[in-house]
């Protein structure tokens, strides 16, 4: 009897030391548990990304212009895997969704977190926050009204230059009078405060006149059916100034539809921006009369200013601004198509 019982308290001590030893088993996944938001940020790098940079990327959406579709891609041909980087990208035209973007990428624990702000107000909390955690930040494209101690860099465009330029090109044409349709693009940001600053300065002056300054957010139908409410309306008006390529298309075809015409020496002078190839071409044709640049071409600086900063070196600018131009109707040629214009 005393031998069972030996016995059996050898075989309860191994069973014991057996449980001890193995990890307790993993809870199934909840099938209740939320999806991801389609445009929520992407989870945080597992270990095996441990060896990259990781990058959460706040940037406004390819559809909004081909200026943007062209940033876009830039972005994805520089920060992915095959060059050092777990990159996570949140697009949104709305700033509120930005802030709440950039917030949840600092949670997540990314190394840098680059931002074309949809409005330039609004950002400073969230940058001192990104500081506080070690997340360095750099603006492209567009600057934001915060402190330039939050940010390590931008590589930007100078939007208000790009207004004086297109205004005192405008301004050169010496028409007779100047009745001006000035569709903006969406509100508070950069690009559309520094296209609207030159422009309102001659408003002020009375050397030309408003005859409607309207947002269409970038939209091309949306400048459409303002240009058509004002041929509707049956005012005076013989410049349409659009802040970007696409909104000066959406108001030619309203001029088309109307049998107004448009271009050199035609009733209606028409001014975009960005350069899209299928812009400079009209431009090329004689359909429209001013195209003024806008490089979206900063993700290659940005990533050489990351690995100065990832080696310890201190970045010479803190402000980089890209070289711009303009092109005229009458000037241009197909070699500058070829060389400065966006996509096809």
């Amino acid at each position: 009897m005393k031998k069972i019982l030996a016995l059996l308290l050898v075989f309860v001590l191994a069973s014991g030391l057996a449980a001890c030893g193995s990890a307790p088993a993993a809870p199934a996944p909840s099938s209740s548990a939320p999806a991801p938001s389609k445009d929520a940020p992407s989870a945080p790098a597992t270990p095996a990304d441990s060896g990259l940079i990781k990058v959460g990327i706040v940037n406004n959406p390819p559809s909004e212009s081909g200026y943007r579709a062209a940033n876009v891609a830039d972005f994805e041909k520089v920060f992915n895997e095959a060059n050092g980087y777990k990159a996570s990208t949140f697009y949104s035209l709305k700033n509120d969704e930005q802030l709440n973007a950039a917030a949840q990428f600092i949670t997540d624990g990314v190394d840098y977190l680059l931002i074309s702000a949809a409005a330039t107000d609004g950002w400073t909390n969230v940058l001192e926050n990104a500081k506080q955690a070690g997340v360095k930040v750099f603006l492209f494209d567009r600057m934001m009204n915060v402190d330039e101690s939050l940010f390590e860099a931008a590589v930007v465009s100078d939007m208000a230059e790009e207004g004086r330029m297109a205004v005192q090109w405008l301004i050169d044409q010496k028409l007779p009078e100047y009745n001006v349709v000035h569709i903006q693009g969406a509100m508070g940001s950069d690009a559309q405060i520094g296209r609207t600053g030159a422009l309102d300065a001659e408003f002020e002056k009375g050397t030309m006149k408003r005859v409607i300054q309207q947002t269409a957010t970038w939209d091309e139908a949306t400048a459409k059916q303002i240009v058509e409410s004002v041929i509707n309306s049956g005012e005076k008006f013989n410049v349409i100034y659009a802040e970007n390529d696409g909104m000066a298309k959406g108001a030619v075809a309203a001029l088309d539809e109307a049998g107004i015409t448009h271009g050199v020496d035609k009733e209606v002078v028409i001014m975009g921006f960005d350069c899209n190839k299928w812009a400079l071409r009209e431009l090329l044709a004689g359909n429209w009369n001013y195209d003024g640049q806008c490089s979206p071409f900063q993700a290659s600086v940005i990533d050489s200013m990351i690995k100065d900063v990832e080696a310890g070196k201190t970045l010479p600018e803190k402000i980089v601004i890209n070289e711009e131009k303009f092109f005229d109707a009458r000037t241009i040629t197909q070699a500058d198509i070829d060389t400065y214009g966006l996509g096809d």
